[in-house]
């Protein structure tokens, strides 16, 4: 091996964060498009790159007259973003897209111009991009948060090239995060940090991972990260000699034993220091090992080779040896890791690896990406998404979970969680990847839910273990199942750590009891019509069932009859809206009073007069308003009028579902409708509103519930209590309000209160 194999990987230089600070930037967009022309000629196999031309020619074009808030001509951003795909090595389409990403979405031009001009592939790619830049991660609605990031997982899973400009596109961002507002900058680099960065490591793709957490950590502690920056520079020639003298010796022992490779020195990126710091509770002065030594060797046998010469000389620390070439990380990482100590007493950590292992360490998903040209031009079926088994999981768990909060819990788990992993294996030796922490209960859901649901005990390594046993690196692991389990039980959720087995458990039961709310919604329904004296044989036929589905949001009736069993819909509203479309049907049966009870129930009667405090109808004097009944709206809703016949104007929420659901012939009979003054006189009014609280059934529920109204002082008028054989209760409070704030202030307390799940208002 000659010396200069030898190296520290330029002086030592600083992460990207704070060399971009130090750089002189490039103004001219022509000179960066030349650049960005020899980065791709340095990998691409076609010397045609007339389409990243013509992409550029437009782009330049439909920008011409726009600019950042730094001042430089806009173009310059989609330039970058394509030389940072370009340092990825990306295809040509990919590279196209990134020049053209904002081109749809701020200037003139459509998707169609870029179909007809460049093609499906890359209008596809930049179709993709424009709905993923609509995603507001720091949205404080959790089902608007979810909803889009369910959008980004969908986009990943039809062609993951999207997320991999879409990474580009914010790390240059980020690059360029000083000419935001302060706070601007906090909300970006906390959404960069929880969402992108986690991504791009699930991906592999380290080079844009430590670049998006440096500067992340840049601007929500700015502190930190320059006192960090002052030290580490402070201590730099002093590390620097002692990584040096340490690569030397390195590199002097892997030659004596006839190894070919580079031995390369590094320093640690700040926001690994930072999270060693707070996560040891230690100050930069205690942490050793900010410069790490790198050996890249030609070939798998050479990276075990030179891990036993390194052991030879210098003593490894037990339990830090990790090899990651056997069982690679679920992001495809592959490398040998050991610690070990110098002959000074010093801590230092040493990566082996091959030249393709570096690559994928580097660039991840992109470094193997199926569309990657071949020598010919082709494009050969590498299936590299076959890999992405998390995405995958992620997918599975959007087609299951209709609950945003419990998605959203279990997709910020798996990002936060990835980094720490247990290696296990089956009776027949197939290698397991498991969240560290793991249970053989984790271990059974990863089999098959089957396997998890008959679950009733486990072996490890021939031995019976408890269900909580803790698995192990190495540990072979047996599930004992049965036909005779009753399934899993509810203790288990405490003792999972994977948000595969989570999401599999609350699965199973919720299953287990839909089938038994759909019975005793079934016995609702029957025992209210009989009450009522209706033939729910003559109404119950598909056709009205249909109309009832639609209604209330639901895709089958079997959803109908369960939402009844659990306190979701009351068995009086589906008899009377199936009687109704019965009625509708027959019309010698269809009264005016039909209409006038299904679309707006009514309680308050008032004249319009908006100088009394009430609601002004828009286009109507002196008309009698009517509140209705089924959502009980409140000052600070938005709502709109209903004109009934004889009976003046019905005021309904927007959101009402008999508003939401009106047959078409009646939505004529929408009128505007606002509130009037919100002075004295309206705030001493009070209207009747009503709202559903969900939660787990035990002895004071209801009590401590009533307690914050009587702090309040507010009088409940009506209270019905359902309890179910599962353990949950419903309670319907009715109760007089001012103001919708108050009404949401009631509701914050009520879900504080221990046990409560749910708080909702009456939507109709």
């Amino acid at each position: 091996m000659q010396n200069d194999d030898v190296r520290i990987e330029e002086e030592f230089k600083l992460p990207e964060s704070h060399q971009e600070e130090k750089k002189p930037a490039v103004t001219d967009p022509d000179v960066l498009f030349t650049q960005l022309i020899d980065n791709i000629k340095g990998y691409h196999p076609s010397a045609d790159l007339k389409v990243i031309e013509d992409a550029y020619a437009l782009a330049k074009e439909a920008h011409k007259d726009q600019v950042r808030k730094s001042g430089e001509p806009y173009i310059m951003h989609p330039l970058n973003v394509a030389l940072i795909l370009s340092q990825l090595e990306l295809d040509k389409e990919s590279i196209a897209a990134g020049l053209l990403h904002d081109v749809v979405e701020d200037t003139g031009y459509t998707l169609e111009d870029i179909e007809k001009r460049f093609g499906g592939e890359i209008a596809a790619l930049v179709d993709g991009l424009t709905k993923l830049k609509k995603i507001d991660y720091h949205s404080d609605r959790l089902d608007y948060q979810a909803d889009n990031l369910r959008k980004m997982f969908l986009a990943m899973a039809k062609d993951i090239r999207v997320v991999l400009i879409k990474l580009a596109d914010r790390l240059h961002n980020m690059r360029t995060l000083q000419y935001k507002e302060p706070d601007r900058q906090k909300d970006i680099a906390r959404e960069t940090l929880d969402i992108y960065s986690p991504i791009a490591q699930r991906l592999g793709i380290s080079r844009i991972k430590v670049e998006l957490d440096d500067l992340s950590l840049k601007y929500l502690k700015p502190d930190v990260y320059y006192d960090l920056v002052d030290k580490i520079v402070m201590r730099k020639s002093a590390r620097e000699a002692y990584v040096r003298n340490i690569v030397a010796q390195v590199q002097q022992h892997i030659k004596d034993a006839g190894i070919e490779g580079t031995v390369e020195g590094r320093v640690k990126h700040f926001f690994s220091i930072y999270k060693k710091m707070v996560n040891q509770h230690k100050t930069i002065d205690q942490i050793y090992d900010l410069f790490a030594v790198r050996i890249i060797v030609d070939s798998i046998k050479d990276s075990y080779a030179a891990l036993g010469v390194i052991h030879e000389f210098y003593t490894p620390i037990p339990g830090r040896v990790k090899d990651y070439i056997a069982m690679p990380k679920p992001n495809m990482y592959r490398s040998l890791h050991t610690t070990l100590i110098g002959k000074d007493g010093q801590p230092f950590e040493i990566q082996i690896r091959t030249k393709e292992m570096h690559k994928t360490a580097e660039y991840g998903i992109a470094a193997h990406w199926k569309y990657k040209e071949a020598s010919d031009g082709k494009k050969p079926e590498l299936h590299e998404e076959e890999k992405l088994t998390w995405l995958r999981q992620i997918l599975e768990w959007q087609r299951e979970m209709s609950d945003n909060e419990e998605f959203m819990g279990l997709l910020k788990n798996d990002l936060d969680l990835f980094s720490e992993s247990v290696y296990c294996f089956t009776p027949t030796g197939e290698v397991k990847t498991l969240t560290a922490g793991s249970t053989p209960i984790d271990f059974a859901y990863q089999i098959h839910t089957a396997v998890g649901n008959r679950m009733i005990g486990a072996r490890v390594n021939d031995k019976l273990v408890p269900i909580d046993y803790e698995i192990q690196n190495g540990d072979r692991i047996e599930i004992l199942t049965s036909q005779n389990s009753k399934g899993p039980s509810r203790d288990w959720l405490a003792i999972v750590k994977t948000t595969q087995a989570k999401n599999k458990i609350n699965q199973w039961f919720k299953n287990q009891l839909k089938d038994e709310n759909i019975v005793k919604g079934r016995e609702l329904l029957h025992l209210y019509c009989k009450m009522k004296l209706i033939r729910l044989s003559e109404i119950n036929k598909p056709e009205y069932q249909e109309k009832v589905m639609s209604r209330y949001g639901f895709k089958d009736w079997d959803s109908i009859l369960a939402a009844i069993g659990h306190g979701g819909l009351k068995e009086g509203q589906v008899a009377n809206k199936l009687l109704y479309e019965y009625r509708k049907a027959n019309p010698e049966l269809l009264t005016d009073q039909d209409v006038i009870e299904h679309a707006e129930p009514a309680v308050h009667t008032r004249k319009n007069s908006a100088a009394s405090g009430g609601i002004i109808v828009k286009g109507a004097e002196d008309v009698s308003v009517r509140f209705s009944r089924c959502c009980s709206p409140v000052p600070g809703d938005e709502i709109v009028g209903f004109v009934t016949r004889g009976r003046g104007v019905s005021i309904h929420r927007t959101d009402c579902v008999n508003i939401m659901h009106l047959p078409e012939a009646d939505r004529a009979r929408l009128i505007e409708a606002e509130w009037g003054s919100t002075d004295s006189n309206l705030s001493d009014t009070s209207y009747t509103t009503v709202i559903s609280v969900y939660g787990n059934d035990r002895s004071g529920l209801l009590v401590d519930i009533s307690k914050i109204f009587t702090e309040e002082q507010i009088n409940i008028s009506r209270v019905n209590v359902r309890t179910s054989k599962n353990g949950t209760a419903s309670i319907e409070l009715g109760f007089d309000i001012h103001s919708k704030e108050e009404l949401n202030r009631i509701c914050n307390k009520i879900s504080r209160v221990p046990d409560v799940l749910n708080v909702e208002r009456s939507v109709g």
